[in-house]
């Protein structure tokens, strides 16, 4: 049973994906709106090869400038030509991104197993406050703690030894859930056990010899089996 469960925020809690609707309104005023599914990924990529990148550099800005250059270099990259008030408003969209369907439900059902949640994130702790705040889920989290606190990103082994620092518990009692594999071999390398969420039956595990503890297809699962 674990002691605590550190929750990742971005695609894991919450849909990145939650832009298409609004990059397809916006595309479509330009004659690429069939270009929204292809825009959401690129940006989502490019937003985390940036906080990679950045990472390797000793070069830390907070993620949200992050997702400001990836949105830029997607837009570049795709020739879309999105004017300044689109992206402010693409920008604004990302603050309040919608839950996963199945988010809710499943932290409640772990509430009242017992099970301490926080909230995990490479994105600023105002950033994330607000996130969860607008989803409706942010009262069932005992805190949030954000890499911005270290200046460092994931999967830097200093942002899981200051989540396991201010959890005050000890490494084998703690896990993390993402859906994001490079996430959960951080963790595991770290010394932390790691749930996959693997949102997705096409999505490959990096096969870097580091396994997650476990794997589910969503929070429902997971708090059926945690909870």
């Amino acid at each position: 049973m674990a002691t605590v469960l550190a929750f990742d925020v971005y695609g894991t809690l919450i849909d990145t994906h939650g832009v298409v609707t609004e990059l397809e309104a916006r595309l479509s005023a330009v004659g690429r709106g069939e270009l929204a599914v292809e825009f959401s990924r690129r940006w989502r990529d490019k937003q985390l090869e940036y906080s990679f990148r950045r990472g390797l550099m000793g070069a830390y800005v907070p993620f949200g400038q992050c997702t400001r250059e990836a949105l830029e270099f997607t837009d570049r990259s795709l020739q879309t030509r999105l004017a300044d008030v689109d992206k402010e408003h693409l920008m604004a969209v990302y603050a309040r991104l919608p839950a996963f369907a199945e988010t809710s439900t499943a932290l409640e059902r772990l509430a009242r197993a017992g099970v301490r949640c926080v909230a995990f994130s490479n994105g600023t702790r105002e950033a994330v406050e607000g996130l969860l705040d607008q989803a409706g889920i942010r009262g069932h989290f005992d805190d949030v703690i954000s890499v911005d606190e270290v200046k460092r990103f994931k999967p830097d082994p200093a942002v899981y030894a200051h989540l396991r620092h201010r959890l005050e518990v000890a490494p084998g009692d703690t896990w993390l859930i993402s859906s994001n594999p490079f996430d959960v071999i951080g963790a595991r390398h770290a010394g932390l056990h790691a749930a996959w969420v693997r949102r997705s039956l096409d999505a490959p595990f990096d096969p870097w010899g580091i396994e997650p503890d476990m794997t589910v297809p969503d929070l429902d699962a997971l708090a059926e089996r945690l909870g």
